[in-house]
């Protein structure tokens, strides 16, 4: 789940939270479109595929979280905390803490995808996961996390990232992300996947795979003393020799005692003002958003939902990294 961009949506969220929590809402809290069909077969406009287009649909309440006997994030208690500033170098004490964390999450979003067919829900999903870390005592991270109200985040087709759950069911030929955060022993673990339900068409499995291929472009050239942009040099070579292109400031992001801090990760080749080293001990993650048509979108009314403006797909993977002493380990591998 990469860092939002501030805490603006807060104020004008706290007015509707306290319906939120008694009575759901429609596509997540503000929006007043429902899906009361099936949605409409979108042409992207300058290429054959064909897919569903993922249009707002009911939001169920927010589901109960037993808070006296799983320890949760401070921003629970605070929903307009901020960003943390500092970056982490982490010893062997924490980094032990960040691979429990992140295997487990691991555990979570693999169980999760395994639920994935023709006719569930998304909303059913998020339900799954979110019973799967009471019963492993872990916290989801993104619940209350700046007043998002689900366990995970389900993007599907157009919706590019921080898709909230609903009632919509998976089609044939849906691509769809699922994002895990969880929050244990006082650390963060965070990884996210996308996936193919049913039949999905050539171009979708492509862009599938062309982002898993980014993502692990990105960690190769992760190391101690490495410049933090070659990360985006390696990933957007390889998304422009396959005719993709990379959403520019959809960032990784530090990670650990914090869900989002530095370092920022940037997935596309650029000049950074200030160079970043690697350091042992940092800890972050990659997450490329690769598109198949424009990386413009637009967020809904909900604060967090991404649409594509063109409706075209994308696909993410992310995985948490831990910069080592002679490299780098993925600790949600």
């Amino acid at each position: 789940m990469h860092a939002p961009q501030g805490v603006e949506k807060v104020p004008r969220l706290l007015s509707s939270y306290r319906m939120l929590l008694k009575n759901g809402s429609k596509y997540c809290t503000l929006s007043d479109v429902t899906c009361t069909s099936e949605p409409k077969i979108s042409k992207f406009h300058y290429s054959r595929r064909e897919f569903k287009l993922v249009r707002p649909a009911h939001c169920t309440p927010l589901r109960d979280f037993p808070r006296d006997r799983i320890p949760m994030p401070s921003y629970v208690e605070n929903p307009t905390v901020g960003k943390q500033e500092e970056l982490e170098l982490k010893n062997e004490k924490q980094i032990k803490k960040m691979r429990n964390v992140c295997q487990l999450a691991r555990k979570i979003l693999d169980a999760t995808a395994e639920q994935i067919k023709v006719g569930v829900t998304t909303d059913e999903l998020d339900k799954f996961a979110h019973e799967m870390c009471i019963e492993h005592k872990c916290y989801p991270s993104p619940l209350f996390y700046n007043l998002y109200y689900k366990s995970i985040c389900t993007s599907v087709n157009n919706v590019m990232v921080h898709g909230i759950p609903d009632v919509r069911p998976l089609y044939s030929g849906d691509i769809i992300n699922i994002d895990v955060t969880i929050f244990l022993d006082g650390y963060h673990g965070d990884l996210s996947e996308t996936y193919l339900v049913g039949n999905v068409d050539g171009d979708g499995k492509h862009l599938v795979d062309v982002a898993r291929q980014c993502q692990y472009a990105g960690i190769s050239v992760c190391g101690p003393g490495q410049p933090m942009s070659v990360i985006g040099d390696a990933i957007s070579m390889v998304a422009e020799s396959e005719g993709l292109s990379v959403v520019p400031d959809i960032l990784g992001h530090g990670i650990g005692t914090y869900f989002h801090g530095p370092p920022d990760v940037i997935h596309v080749a650029h000049e950074p003002e200030e160079e970043v080293l690697m350091q042992p001990g940092m800890t972050f993650t990659i997450e490329p958003l690769v598109c198949e048509g424009s990386t413009e979108y637009t967020v809904l009314k909900d604060g967090w939902t991404c649409v594509s403006n063109d409706g075209g797909r994308s696909a993410q993977f992310e995985n948490t990294i831990l910069i080592t002493d002679d490299g780098a380990e993925v600790l949600t591998s």
